[in-house]
């Protein structure tokens, strides 16, 4: 019997790193430097993924993206998460991945008995690069459903995710750590969290963070113990790891997103009857054509379905 389930996992491993490696060549990465007028103009890097087709559909008003913000790790740039940012985007969601930390920062210190020993500034300073980053993607990417976000975070970045999930709940639609070692989880069910470990003697969560395995089931909690070092849950880890993990978090989004999927546009205006806005970045003139273009369209399609109105549905 493990060993039929221990076939079928690697099955599922090798399918969806089959999958992710053909997906992710329609997948759009940008790196956008934003920076913050309110703290002497702080420059807040971002790198964006997105689906190509789910960009134009977006940028057309028939979907709206839902949004993953992904945080780095201590000491690890913002771009070293793209084996987690292809899962989501493959999945057609926005995600953002945001440099929360400069070189011009001063250095973590951890001081033990302090809240979350000492690194309350760090996560404070990364809610506000989130929210300002937030703002300003909002001017690019109107039609993303910014009120309920998938926090991501690994390690000191988990800690970030989780800081912010219990600052805003009501903005969080899941959660997803990675070896996060100083935030206690959220346990009052209020949205799912996926979270996995180490299994790394140098790096240990502080006692409390985790709940034991009761509390995670009555709160909705998924708790991965892999065989995996904390180090290699990022882009340098081996493809073991990573391939692990993506197929996982695969399954935890197709689970998680059932009831409002990432391609779903059930919400979204009819495709021909009301188009709805056009791409900000298409010119007036261009956007001006784009609907005579629509209306002609529907004029010719009143006159052939006559008989049977339905189809333009």
């Amino acid at each position: 019997m493990k060993r039929g389930i221990s076939v079928l996992l690697s099955l599922c491993v090798v399918v969806t790193a089959a999958y992710f490696t053909a997906s992710k060549w329609a997948i759009r990465h940008e790196t956008i430097m934003f920076k913050d007028p309110t703290r002497d103009a702080r420059p807040v890097a971002v790198d964006v993924a997105v689906r190509f087709d789910k960009e134009m559909q977006a940028d057309a008003g028939m979907i709206k993206l839902p949004v993953a913000i992904l945080n780095h790790g201590n000491t690890v740039k913002f771009t070293e998460y793209s084996f987690l940012a292809n899962v989501f985007a493959a999945r057609g969601y926005l995600t953002i991945s945001i440099q929360n930390d400069l070189p011009s920062d001063g250095p973590m210190v951890t001081k033990v008995g302090e809240i979350y020993v000492g690194r309350l500034p760090q996560y404070q300073r990364g809610i506000t690069n989130i929210k300002f980053a937030i703002e300003e993607m909002k001017k690019r990417h109107p039609n993303a459903d910014y009120s309920k976000l998938t926090m991501v975070g690994h390690s000191n970045g988990g800690d970030i995710a989780m800081y912010f999930a219990k600052q805003y709940p009501d903005e969080i639609k899941k959660v997803v750590t990675l070896d996060n070692l100083r935030v206690p989880f959220m346990t009052d069910g209020r949205f799912k969290i996926l979270s996995f470990r180490s299994h790394d003697s140098q790096f240990k969560p502080d006692p409390g963070v985790v709940p034991d395995a009761e509390e995670c089931e009555k709160a909705g909690i998924t708790v991965v113990n892999t065989n995996f070092q904390h180090n290699d849950m990022r882009d340098t880890g081996p493809e073991k790891a990573k391939d692990s993990i993506q197929a996982m978090l695969d399954k935890f989004l197709a689970d998680t997103d059932s009831d409002v999927a990432a391609v779903d546009t059930r919400n979204a205006p009819p495709k021909i009857l009301e188009p709805g806005p056009v791409s900000l970045y298409v010119p007036i003139e261009k956007r001006q054509t784009f609907t005579d273009k629509v209306k002609k369209s529907l004029s010719l399609t009143k006159t052939e379905t006559k008989k049977d109105p339905s189809i333009t549905n």
